[in-house]
């Protein structure tokens, strides 16, 4: 059954976190980012990974699948969606102690050749009411039909462009453990079981538990981070790229630096087999 371009300009209501030192902290921990800025409250207020904002999103991503328009989805179709873009824009990391509210709306909805393509813009708040993050997240719902005209309420920002950048050829390792995807299902509060559940993950007909495609861009973050901003994820300012192949753990992923400014890095995750899991990334900082 379709899903209805009447969706398209509806929002779902605020949903509120209470983000605390012990859930930042299990997020780095999780990735096995130990970065003393993500954990060590003697020195200061711990503050979330780059990457952390998709734990606070989670909730309004599954309230905007109950949005006027997609009633006539069966539980099978939605089961077929994939987050196949992301696009976050920071203004200010997530700090510990601080409570956020969270809501969604839906930017756009047409019909491409793989099925029903939606944009949603993710808005979360600080507890003054201060915009601090914002992610433009594209999602496919594979051979799901749309009702209705293309439709487009506020298009979404255009990517970094690289095309003239420095090229660049560094590769970095990143280990992926058995059961990563598991762990990161409870550090990040991001419940799909076909990331935990094997029985789940096979007859949904994934040859085994894959790991969470932000999970794969967090790891990535990372590493950049890291290596290339002196371990200082308050420089980060934008991130993101497309979700192009499942991994499956355990595993050894590479991160390919593809070309770097003075400003950003354009970069893509790589699994040993060759497949591209991550692509056309990008990191923006100051």
């Amino acid at each position: 059954m379709p899903l209805d371009t009447q969706m398209v300009g509806q929002q779902t209501e605020q949903f509120e976190h209470q983000v605390d030192a012990r859930w930042l902290m299990a997020y780095a921990a999780g990735l096995d980012d130990c970065n003393a800025v993500y954990m060590d409250t003697s020195e200061h207020r711990v503050m979330g990974h780059p990457v952390f904002p998709v734990c606070l999103e989670w909730p309004v991503i599954l309230a905007s699948r109950q949005l006027k328009g997609s009633e006539k989805v069966t539980p099978e179709e939605a089961a077929r969606g994939v987050h196949a873009a992301h696009d976050l824009h920071i203004r200010r990391p997530i700090v510990a102690d601080e409570t956020y509210s969270t809501e969604a709306t839906v930017t756009g909805l047409e019909q491409i050749k793989p099925g029903a393509a939606q944009t949603v813009r993710l808005d979360t708040f600080d507890s003054q009411g201060e915009l601090v993050c914002q992610t433009w997240q594209l999602s496919i719902s594979r051979g799901v039909p749309v009702e209705g005209e293309p439709r487009e309420v506020e298009k979404a920002p255009a990517w970094p462009d690289f095309s003239g950048a420095e090229a660049c050829d560094e590769n970095w390792q990143i280990p992926v453990r058995e059961g990563a995807a598991n762990v990161y299902t409870e550090t990040a509060r991001i419940f799909n079981p076909i990331h935990s559940d094997k029985a789940f993950a096979l007859a949904a007909g994934l040859p085994d538990i894959i790991l969470h495609g932000t999970a794969t861009l967090a790891l990535g973050i990372s590493q950049l981070v890291n290596r290339y901003l002196d371990g200082d994820p308050t420089r980060v300012r934008r991130l993101g790229g497309r979700f192009s192949a499942m991994v499956l753990m355990p595993t050894t992923l590479t991160l390919e630096v593809k070309a770097r400014t003075d400003t950003g890095i354009s970069f893509q995750i790589v699994n040993p087999d060759g497949t591209v899991a991550f692509s056309q990334g990008f990191l923006i900082y100051s």
